[in-house]
């Protein structure tokens, strides 16, 4: 059994080194009459179901070698045995043109570009399958040596080829130059590498197949179908970012459980995604915050022992290629080319419902780790001093975590990261997008912080760019916290990581922090009251992707993640979390109760906080990874939303979150353009100053006259208030008390008779409005 290869070795490696190609000399155009690959002519067909392979051949024995998806199926080939037949393809080959890079159709023919600026040699490696099914090679890889006299302009290599099919066709690239360590260089021409702009990537098929644990990648292309058809009517959203409620969710856990009543052809999937629409309106939510859905291997951690070999990677942040979308959210297994055309409809269908789509991108590292056990897929290889931070010993820069850091503001590199996301909005029609660890972004090519990174800027002018919902996570690893800092260009949005810390604070009881509080929920002006800033420069959310659920931070004190096989060391040990007396799942109805009041008081105060707010997906039915706040999960049911438990709970937990978003929707008080003047809100308060004070109250004024009062007890006692006097002819009507038990505890019309006072229970808010 193979466990370590590279993905293909050459398909002739005798002394006269037939199968490579090298286009020498003065003529521009070169017969590719010599060109010589080897095939099965058996008629066997291969077992390999769910990927793609190449024969590989030795010096000694030409042994042919299916090392393409893992599965290695091993004949001895004599050269001029009846199972051997030789092809001699009559294609014609050009200098090519060196703009644009990656693959492109033109008039001659299909080109190829990529850059390498200390690359010294250059090979490209093309696959050909039979046409319209990848999952069955019958060729060999044909290897094409590129001269640099003829097929490199500046420090783009590039070669035009005649005749080559215009899809199905796999391809990488062998490259070679200084292998120099102490100045940067990882050249490896064993390893074929993927293009990094290639819009299309081919692996394994189906997510999370161990059988084709050791696939490897190519890229691939696609000039033969129709452009997508968007439909006469169709529309952007175009929603105002004030009027944002975001709902943070992974396709393929979105789906992927049984209990989603989906077929299995489309669980996990983007045509899965579509069928769950229904769901994402009846909750309330107008946009959708996709975790990474660009290509990556969720099985990079089983490719060599390792504490963490038994992990999934079920999230994506570890990303192979910038432009080509996640192959195996396809539907049934269908690879690259039906991934791109079901993305788009998934697009299509959730702009048709009113819902935008930002995406989660990660340009602050690779899937290719570091040097201790690096995994040479592409930009490593192609050129490891350009695509990556480096110290001053020509070692990598860890400022992401994960062993290397993206060299962002190097000219290549950003130009990189700009067609990248120009690539996502025209042909895919997205409308934002979140960056992950984006004080990466904010590095010099040394890693020292920039006060006007180039990157940054250029992300905030971009014409293309330009209708594009932009939101920073504006920290990292290396420590750059950039909270209420980040370089913004009066454009730029950041997830609020002190809206989150603080109202988790307050919410469970913490002292000295209602000050906290108070800014918080009126938008964070102390943060983004600067320059033309907004209140919706701030996304506000109290549970995010990487840490507790919502269910979890109101039943554990610590983290339990001992499933994944870590003990307990990742994640965040700084929760703010509140297990309501007793740790872990409990029968007791007392502490059941208490955490079914905390969720709700979080998600009000989330809901009537000034600001963009975002939640998680599953926190609408109290999701809980047993604890697990990591994002690799020991196996993808952590992470899966459940939909019997959402059906189960529909009745109360479900019903309140929903109320409570649609309530935002509906009251333009919760959703300023502009920083909360004192004609926008009271604050009934005369202790500020008393360290021991949990309770917080405030009337937001509505220019019609209907005012809301807010009242938040973080007590573990009643607190009894006088209420403040409504607008004229208008009395309080009850809308929301979390003590109450469903259906009483959200009421949309409202309760009459409130009186001049309210006794406020135990860790709850209530929610007043002035009403005729």
């Amino acid at each position: 059994m193979l466990h370590q290869f590279t993905l293909f070795a050459p398909i002739f490696s005798g002394g006269n080194n037939a199968g490579r190609c090298s286009f020498a000399g003065n003529s521009s155009v070169r017969d590719v009459r010599s060109l010589r690959f080897m095939k099965q002519a058996s008629g066997r067909q291969s077992n390999n179901e769910h990927g793609v392979f190449s024969e590989t051949m030795d010096r000694a024995k030409h042994r042919a070698t299916t090392a393409y998806g893992g599965r290695a199926q091993e004949g001895v080939l004599e050269e001029e045995s009846s199972k051997v037949i030789e092809s001699r393809p009559s294609w014609k080959a050009f200098p090519g043109q060196s703009f644009p890079l990656g693959v492109s159709e033109v008039d001659s023919g299909i080109n190829f570009a990529i850059f390498s600026q200390n690359a010294t040699a250059v090979t490209l490696c093309l696959v050909l399958p039979e046409r319209g099914s990848i999952d069955a090679l019958d060729g060999g890889m044909i290897e094409m040596v590129l001269d640099p006299d003829l097929n490199k302009t500046g420090d783009i290599w590039h070669i035009c080829i005649e005749d080559l099919p215009r899809s199905n066709v796999l391809y990488g690239y062998r490259i070679d130059g200084p292998r120099d360590w102490g100045k940067g260089h990882r050249f490896d021409s064993s390893i074929v590498l993927v293009d990094p702009y290639a819009k299309l990537v081919e692996g394994r098929r189906y997510f999370g197949d161990i059988s084709m644990k050791l696939s490897k990648f190519l890229g691939t292309y696609d000039f033969d179908s129709l452009p997508f058809d968007w439909g006469e009517n169709y529309k952007l959203p175009n929603i105002s970012e004030k009027d944002l409620v975001i709902y943070e969710m992974n396709v393929r856990a979105f789906t992927s459980d049984e209990s989603s009543g989906l077929d299995s052809n489309i669980r996990g999937s983007y045509l899965g995604m579509i069928e769950k629409i229904p769901h994402l309106l009846e909750l309330g939510i107008n946009a959708v915050e996709l975790l990474p859905v660009f290509e990556f291997d969720e099985l990079e951690f089983q490719r060599r022992p390792n504490p963490r070999d038994h992990m999934i990677n079920t999230w994506g942040y570890s990303t192979i290629n910038f432009f080509a979308p996640m192959s195996r959210y396809a539907s049934a297994g269908g690879g690259s080319v039906n991934a791109s055309r079901e993305f788009k409809q998934m697009v299509k269908s959730l702009h048709s419902a009113g819902i935008e789509v930002i995406l989660d991108v990660v340009y602050n590292h690779t899937n290719e780790a570091d040097d201790a056990f690096p995994y040479t897929t592409s930009f490593r290889g192609i050129d490891n001093k350009v695509y990556y931070m480096l110290d001053n010993n020509g070692q990598l820069l860890n400022f992401s975590g994960c062993g290397n850091t993206l060299n962002c503001n190097h000219p290549v590199v950003m130009e990189l990261i700009l067609d990248s996301l120009r690539h996502w909005v025209t042909e895919y029609h997205v409308d934002g997008f979140r960056f992950d660890l984006a004080s990466v972004l904010c590095r010099g090519i040394d890693g020292s912080p920039l006060n006007a990174p180039p990157l940054i800027r250029a992300i905030a002018k971009d014409a293309v760019l330009s209708r594009c919902k932009i939101i920073a996570e504006p920290w990292d690893c290396g420590g750059l916290y950039l909270v209420g800092s980040f370089p913004n260009w009066d454009r730029w949005a950041e997830w609020n990581g002190k809206y989150r810390d603080d109202v988790r604070k307050f919410i469970k009881g913490d002292s000295g922090v209602k000050g906290s509080f108070a800014t918080r929920v009126a938008g964070s002006s102390d943060l983004y009251s600067v320059n033309n800033r907004r209140p919706y420069h701030g996304i506000n959310f109290v549970i995010a992707h990487d840490g507790f659920t919502l269910r979890d931070l109101v039943s554990y004190n610590f983290k339990h993640n001992e499933a994944n096989g870590e003990g307990g060391n990742d994640g965040s040990n700084d929760n703010f979390s509140w297990n309501c007396g007793l740790e872990g799942e409990t029968d007791d109805a007392s502490v059941r109760a208490l955490r079914s009041r905390q969720m709700k008081n979080f998600h009000l105060a989330l809901m009537i906080s000034q600001g963009t707010p975002m939640m998680l997906m599953g926190d609408e039915y109290g999701h809980t990874r047993n604890g697990n706040n990591n994002s690799y999960g020991h196996d993808t049911a952590i992470n899966n939303f459940l939909w019997d438990q959402l059906d189960a709970r529909k009745s109360d937990h479900f019903r309140f979150f929903s109320n409570m978003i649609k309530y935002r929707h509906a009251h333009e008080v919760f959703n300023h353009e502009s920083f909360l003047s004192k004609n926008d809100i009271t604050w009934h308060e005369d202790n500020w100053d008393n360290h021991d004070s949990k309770f917080l109250a405030f009337t937001l004024h509505d220019k019609s006259g209907g005012d809301i009062y807010l009242a938040f007890n973080a007590h573990d006692y009643f607190v009894k208030v006088l209420l403040p006097a409504p607008p004229k002819k208008r009395n309080w009507f009850r809308v929301v008390d979390t003590n109450l038990k469903s259906p009483d505890d959200f009421v949309l019309d409202g309760v009459p008779n409130v009186g001049n006072t309210y006794n406020i229970a135990p860790y709850s808010s209530i929610l007043l409005e002035a009403k005729f």
